[in-house]
């Protein structure tokens, strides 16, 4: 179980990309990532991918748990539960089993929420 923008109950290790860092390409981790920086590519997370305000994606996002306040331009796909907080801005489609989004977060494009969306992601 995961906490909404922060850590991970089960005790992972986190990555952390800081601000300032660009990747650019296929970028992959098996444990708890927090991008406060920027990545140009695909993104897979097989646990929770977190993002602080300053942090950029442009390329599509595969994650088990999300919480989001950067800006992303491509799709977003989440196996578990989205969190989207007041800074997130999603250009892009958005399929998740749960979604919270508070005030200010915005979005522009397709959302697809859950049980029947997650169980065809799993797939």
């Amino acid at each position: 179980m995961t906490l909404p923008g922060g850590a991970d109950k089960e005790g992972s290790a986190t990555t952390v990309i800081a601000k300032g860092t660009l990747i650019e390409g296929k970028f992959h981790c098996v444990e708890n990532v927090r991008l406060d920086g920027s990545i140009h590519g695909e993104i897979k997370v097989d646990k929770r991918f977190v993002m602080g305000d300053t942090s950029s994606v442009m390329g599509n996002i595969t994650a088990r748990d999300a919480a989001i306040k950067g800006k992303i331009k491509g799709d977003i796909i989440v196996k578990e539960g989205l969190h989207l907080l007041d800074t997130a801005i999603i250009e892009g489609n958005i399929t998740a089993k749960t979604m919270v989004v508070e005030e200010g977060a915005r979005y522009n494009g397709s959302c697809r929420i859950g049980e029947q969306t997650a169980a065809a992601v799993k797939n």
